[in-house]
């Protein structure tokens, strides 16, 4: 066997493999000799089956296996001692597949395309990065109160309507086929509000869907239809109105502390304002904290050197994701797929050059404290320990122990972010809550 790399340039290269006789034949043999074991043929006694009837019978089947897990098998283990930092895995050229005839030929020679991944440096000293610092001002404050004292309101059903109010009835469209019994949030109407202020049960209301709804997603809320049916949806509508819902606040007492924080926890005004501040600040550090790994993420990316074989990588999506995707999505999301093979890249490095780990333990203890939070559990039982250890064991063996692989990789990722996170400049940046939500869309 022969094994060659012809490097194209940089990113590419060409593996090529040259199979003589002497390279597969005692694989066939052996082969041979297993089917002759197993081999259920009428006229033979199991076991007894002749190795040249199996030879003529499956040896095409069996010279093509064979010589396919001996392809594997030299061409992985070639990349392994010649230490090739590959993207993916070579991909074999279908025209070989066509030139070989398996009948007659005793010598062969398959041809592997190979994408290239080059070695980078970190470029963590030119990486920074703000950290948001989000006050709480009342506004926001104010906002979640509203929220809570609607949620836990009392909903009544009032004769005339007003801004704020969902109408249920029947949406009709004038001029097509279109309707449905559906619910008219009055807050989400963006022009025209007037018509749906002051009407009553029975009154019918006409209006043109597009002008009040505006986009795709408020029209798909109101229709029930998807967003591709709602971006061709216009025109005039009708609505007759057959309820009103209103939602009267709760008040704020001692009941509604309780709903919210549960019994006793919170006993008067202020301890409630405190408390919600509190929770309304604890939220918003996550998510600045999810904003902040998310800029790492793209800076360091962005700012890394790393050169990628696109043709190889768009074909090797394509073959290992056929029927999956198409060449128009791969295009589509390419920008996509190329980011997040580079921060895989980039958290490789991390973790091989500072010798990073997540031991079997951590991947427990993980799954352990989120399953506990899924079920509201601040700690155990013990009477309930056995069968929770049991419940958690299970979940991570599931999927062929896919789950244990993701909570292995997550913990991984958060290693990378901590390590990197010392190693780049960050900046607090004093924000308010509003401001946080206008700079990052939430």
């Amino acid at each position: 066997m022969n094994i060659t790399l012809n490097q194209t340039d940089g990113q590419n290269a060409s593996l090529k493999v040259s199979l003589q006789e002497a390279d597969y034949a005692a694989r066939v043999d052996e082969q041979i000799k297993d089917y002759s074991k197993k081999a259920s043929i009428k006229g033979f006694r199991p076991g007894k089956v002749p190795a040249g009837l199996i030879r003529k019978m499956y040896g095409k089947g069996i010279l093509v296996e064979s010589i396919n897990q001996l392809l594997h098998e030299s061409v992985n283990n070639y990349i392994k001692e010649n230490k090739l930092r590959i993207l993916g895995e070579p991909l074999p050229d279908r025209q070989d597949e066509n030139a070989i005839d398996w009948d007659t030929q005793k010598e062969f020679e398959f041809s592997y395309a190979v994408g290239l991944l080059p070695e980078f440096e970190l470029p963590l000293s030119e990486v920074s990065v703000q950290k948001y610092d989000i006050e709480v001002d009342q506004t926001t404050v104010d906002e979640a109160y509203e929220q809570m004292q609607r949620q836990f309101g009392q909903t009544t059903n009032p004769e005339v309507s007003e801004a704020n109010d969902y109408l249920y009835g029947d949406l009709k469209q004038v001029d097509g086929e279109f309707e449905t019994k559906t619910l008219l949030p009055l807050n989400k109407v963006v022009a025209g509000a007037e018509k749906f202020v002051g009407v009553k049960p029975g009154d019918t209301i006409t209006f043109d869907i597009r002008e009040a709804f505006g986009d795709d997603a408020a029209l798909a809320h109101v229709t029930g239809l998807s967003k591709e049916v709602t971006k061709d949806l216009n025109g005039q509508f009708t609505f007759v109105v057959e309820k009103i819902n209103r939602t009267e606040n709760a008040e704020m007492n001692q009941e509604f502390f309780d709903k919210i924080f549960g019994q006793g926890n919170v006993t008067t005004q202020e301890e409630f304002d405190a408390k919600v501040r509190e929770v309304i600040k604890e939220n918003y550090d996550r998510e600045a904290v999810n904003v902040l790994d998310r800029d790492v993420i793209d800076q360091i990316v962005e700012k890394s050197s790393i050169e990628i074989p696109d043709a190889f990588f768009k074909r090797w999506l394509a073959v290992t994701n056929e029927g999956k995707i198409t060449p128009e999505q791969i295009d589509e999301f390419y920008d996509q797929y190329v980011k997040e093979l580079k921060w895989s890249m980039i958290r490789n490095k991390v973790v091989e050059e500072n010798d990073l780990k997540v031991s079997n333990e951590d991947v427990v203890n993980s799954a352990r404290q989120k399953m506990m939070a899924q079920f509201n559990m601040p700690e155990i039982p013990e009477e309930m320990a056995d069968t929770f250890n049991n419940f958690l064991d299970n979940h991570l063996k599931q999927n062929n122990g896919k789950n244990f692989v993701n909570e292995y990789e997550a913990l991984v990722a958060e290693k990378v972010l901590e390590f990197v996170k010392e190693k780049i400049t960050i900046t607090e940046n004093p924000i308010t809550a509003d401001e946080f939500r206008a700079k990052v869309g939430a």
